[in-house]
């Protein structure tokens, strides 16, 4: 914990733009329990916050819509680059490492995920236009107060892997500004963020922490898990002695409502039977 906290002010701040499908499962997971419990028909209202190149946009709606085919799914994506935002609606990427991203986007995938999700072209991946339909492609900055005026209340917002990467007071504005799109009783995902500032903003607000798959969340990246304590981004062991323990290692947060309970049930999803849950 030390040596992490030197890190953390002895490094400079910058955003990046890697990232990878699929990459945090039981986060997956969750979200298609919160869909399972749209009454059939309904529209469920997704933002994505520093979406990036849309590897996580698509993801989200792979998980939803394989299991709830019925609903019809609203998703605003958001990022500050231009240029992310362009490649990310094209859906089109290169088998090979990107340049501007710098990782393989593909490499936690089955090929049976590849072959549900994309079609190949000649040493590029496109994206089904299934997974395509009612996205929307914003340029924008996740700090900005007029967001919320944009997009409306949203049932379930992902703000996912960039907070880390501001200096702390930017990034709790930022938070604060991003928690105001999200609807009463709807859900926040917030990984990727400085746990002590995160806890510290769902205690001042009261944010209810969804503790169901709270520590197959926490853990569910690799990447962040194995670059602690050596980078700033990197994320501390579960430790269910600190204070707070409960809000610290919550991920996914439920606004404006008095309590979040969630159980296990069952689903089909397209190529395999997965265990999921609901609110």
């Amino acid at each position: 914990m030390f040596l992490h906290r030197l890190v953390k002010q002895r490094s400079e701040r910058r955003q990046y733009h890697g990232t990878f499908f699929l990459r945090n499962r039981p986060e997956l997971e969750l979200m298609r329990a919160i869909a399972s419990n749209c009454e059939r028909g309904a529209t469920l209202k997704i933002g994505v916050v520093a979406c990036s190149n849309g590897a996580e946009v698509y993801s989200i709606v792979w998980a939803i819509r394989s299991a709830r085919p019925d609903l019809k799914l609203v998703v605003h994506a958001i990022d500050i680059s231009r240029e992310v935002v362009e490649i990310a609606k094209q859906g089109f990427y290169p088998l090979e490492m990107q340049q501007l991203i710098g990782s393989n986007i593909f490499e936690r995938l089955t090929g049976e995920e590849i072959g549900q999700i994309f079609d190949r072209e000649e040493g590029w991946m496109k994206v089904q236009p299934w997974l395509k339909d009612n996205i929307e492609w914003h340029v924008g900055d996740a700090g900005d107060r007029e967001l919320a005026l944009r997009l409306g209340a949203l049932d379930i917002v992902v703000a996912n892997k960039f907070l880390c990467h501001m200096n702390p007071p930017q990034a709790e504005r930022c938070l604060h500004r991003v928690a105001q799109l999200v609807r009463p009783g709807g859900h926040l995902f917030v990984s990727g963020v400085d746990l002590d500032l995160r806890t510290s903003v769902a205690l001042q607000l009261g944010w209810v922490p969804v503790k169901e798959l709270i520590e197959e969340i926490h853990d569910g990246d690799p990447s962040v898990r194995r670059d602690w304590p050596w980078r700033y981004w990197g994320l501390e062991p579960f430790d269910r002695r600190k204070p707070h323990w409960g809000v610290r290692y919550a991920s996914v947060f439920q606004l404006g409502k008095p309590e979040a309970r969630v159980h296990y049930c069952s689903t089909e999803s397209p190529g395999e039977k997965s265990t999921i849950l609901s609110t």
